[in-house]
């Protein structure tokens, strides 16, 4: 898993692959209840899709740009571009459902 800065996740964005990202922060309960299923998914989809999260607190201006209101805010990309979002903390299938369909 991928921890993002403005950089790398530009970079990677600009590689076109599938991507999950979290964007979560340290003090957000539901965000670190999500944590485990995406460290999860991270091994699951290695070397199908990129998966890593962006610390909004750490990344105000990547969080902004997206239009992050809430966090958890989950965001899949797809040939640099965003394919679909789930806002809270879903079940684990909700993610797997999004990453298959745009596998």
């Amino acid at each position: 898993m991928i921890h993002f800065n403005k950089e790398t996740f530009e970079k990677t964005l600009g590689e076109g692959k599938l991507m999950l990202v979290d964007f979560w922060a340290d003090w957000c309960g539901p965000c670190q209840m999500l944590g485990p299923v995406i460290e999860s998914l991270a091994g699951r989809y290695e070397g199908k899709a990129v998966v890593g999260k962006v610390n909004t607190d750490e990344e105000q201006e990547l969080a902004i740009g997206f239009g992050i209101s809430g966090i958890p805010t989950v965001i899949f990309f797809k040939d640099g571009k965003e394919v679909d979002r789930l806002v809270g903390v879903m079940p684990p299938e909700a993610y797997v459902q999004v990453l298959e369909q745009n596998l």
